[in-house]
């Protein structure tokens, strides 16, 4: 957890994350940013919620826990989504309750109950300001503020309800009072939860959400190394999924679901209806994101060369996400040149140079919270061969197809079958495959998927919503040693967009990225403002 003996570095990453969550609401400091979310838009979101929680229920939200990144010094802190979605609040050591129905409280009621950390001088000093109790009153709204040492003791019997939750965060540390484990502790003997295995539970909620009858297969791939454990392997739902994975079984699967091993309720469901349709202050931002993201893809490709590393190159990328304000990324970098371009989570980026090779770069900022998801692949040297081009005008076909269906009431799957379908088609006709069903030899992943405060969202997956914000991403990664002449190997292209969901069709966020392959060409023949840097040599 926190040390007082933090290094300066993390002092300065701390004052970087805290500020914006202490100055939401200010009014004297003009010199922050103006458009985080309202402690308004808050509100409205767990009124939202209220509305499709059962009766006599409470939701318990916890902050996520804080990460050592090297001994007493932490990864810089991200709160978890679902919290802040409710709150606005970006500190560890909190809990968060919202009740359904208005609770009597002497002469007066309440419907939320919000714990939070104390205000402690001493290690603001070190790691920056807190809000407390009156700081959470005063800029995010909340009328029943309390220092979260006062949750053990506080006269609330959640027996009584029905208790809505997610996944307990994890907590191996042994914290004093207020800490996130302290906080989790008194919450599981007030509302008699049982242990849980969190990665089954993961497990569960990734197949209650994800999967469909299409990528099951792919799925149960993932879960088999898996089976050697104890817990799944008493897991009734798991194993039923693994003796008939059919579409019965998995509807069937999903329906007993809604009852978690924790004995309590999921609010999973409740909340994917919730966060995958964007409000419009969400839209806000996520434009934001996104446009500055695809600003930054097409400042990389004006600055690339074939002697600058994998490294360089994110550099670029996070130079122009900082500079217009973008607090981190949504996801770690991928920067791949050559046959790393085929790796799908590379995130090395330790190539010392790009060469006349491919260049996939999978980078997306996070503004105020909302992550983009963009993806370009281009040539390093400005001029694609004519195997890279033909790899790279198939998934650029595929993508169109999938925005020209692109629309409410279309489901996720039509969408997946018609890029798979293009692909499949341009492959046959290549000499990469012989039959469709071998398609995925070379597109092993999904299509799309919601975006927001997650990179991967929280969402519904059956049909298109309007106002829904999803990334469309057909790729083709042909690793060198695949069964295809060496001409293809090591060619690995994604072209990744995101888009609104509208009534009539979508809308394309991230257009300030070139995506034809022709205007690729023309903006890496472009003049960058990086050009000619050079500093000084290393001894």
């Amino acid at each position: 957890m926190y040390s007082q003996y933090k290094t300066i570095l993390s002092v300065f990453l701390g004052f970087v994350f805290v500020l914006p969550c202490f100055a939401q609401s200010e009014t004297t400091d003009s010199n922050l940013p103006r458009d985080y979310l309202t402690k308004e838009f808050h509100a409205s979101r767990r009124q939202a919620f209220r509305n499709l929680m059962p009766p006599n229920s409470v939701a318990v939200i916890f902050s996520y826990p804080e990460e050592v990144f090297s001994r007493d010094v932490d990864y810089v802190y991200h709160q978890n989504p679902d919290l802040y979605y409710f709150s606005g609040y970006l500190e560890p050591n909190a809990v968060l309750l919202i009740f359904k129905d208005m609770q009597p409280d002497g002469d007066s009621s309440y419907n939320e109950l919000f714990f939070v950390q104390h205000r402690d001088p001493r290690l603001e000093q070190w790691h920056g300001k807190r809000l407390g109790v009156d700081g959470v009153k005063s800029q995010l709204g909340f009328k029943r503020v309390y220092n979260g040492e006062e949750f053990g003791k506080f006269p609330l019997d959640l027996k009584k309800f029905t208790v809505l939750s997610d996944v307990l965060p994890d907590t191996a540390d042994v914290g004093g009072p207020g800490s996130l484990s302290w906080l989790v502790s008194h919450f599981v003997d007030k509302a008699d939860i049982k242990p849980v295995d969190k990665g089954l539970t993961r497990d569960l909620n990734l197949i209650y959400t994800r999967i469909t009858i299409k990528n099951l297969p792919r799925i149960l791939e993932v879960l088999k190394p898996k089976l050697i454990q104890e817990a799944y392997k008493n897991d009734p739902l798991i194993q039923e999924l693994m003796a008939n994975p059919d579409s019965a079984t998995l509807a069937e699967v999903k329906k007993k679901y809604a009852e978690l091993h924790t004995g309590s309720i999921s609010y999973t469901n409740s909340l994917n209806a919730l966060r995958g349709i964007k409000t419009p202050e969400e839209l806000v931002l996520l434009k934001k994101s996104v446009g500055l993201s695809s600003i930054a893809h097409a400042e990389a490709m004006k600055a690339v060369n074939p002697k600058m590393s994998e490294r360089e190159l994110e550099g670029i990328m996070l130079y122009v996400h900082k500079k217009y304000g973008a607090e981190e990324e949504g996801y770690p970098p991928i920067i791949g040149a050559g046959g790393n371009g085929c790796i799908l989570h590379y995130e090395e980026n330790n190539a010392m140079e790009l060469k006349n090779q491919l260049v996939l770069m999978d980078v997306g900022a996070m503004y105020h919270g909302y992550s983009a998801d963009v993806t370009r692949t281009f040539p390093a040297n400005g001029k694609f061969t004519e195997e890279q081009k033909a790899i790279y005008q198939l998934v650029y076909e595929a993508q169109e197809v999938a925005f020209k269906i692109c629309k409410q009431g279309i489901t996720f799957d039509s969408l997946e079958a018609a890029t798979t379908e293009v692909l499949a088609a341009g492959m046959i006709k290549l000499g990469l495959i012989k039959t469709a069903k071998e398609v995925k030899i070379y597109y092993p992943h999904g299509m799309t998927h919601h975006l927001g405060l997650d990179v991967h969202d929280k969402g519904v997956y059956d049909s298109l919503r309007e106002n829904m914000v999803i990334t469309v991403e057909p790729g083709i990664y042909i690793p060198a040693g695949s069964k295809v002449d060496q001409k293809w190997w090591n060619i690995g292209v994604r072209i990744e967009d995101d888009v609104v969901v509208g009534k009539n069709g979508c809308t394309l966020l991230s257009g300030d990225a070139p995506r034809q392959w022709q205007d690729v060409e023309k903006k890496i023949a472009e003049k960058s403002m990086f050009d000619g840097v050079n500093l000084p040599m290393l001894k």
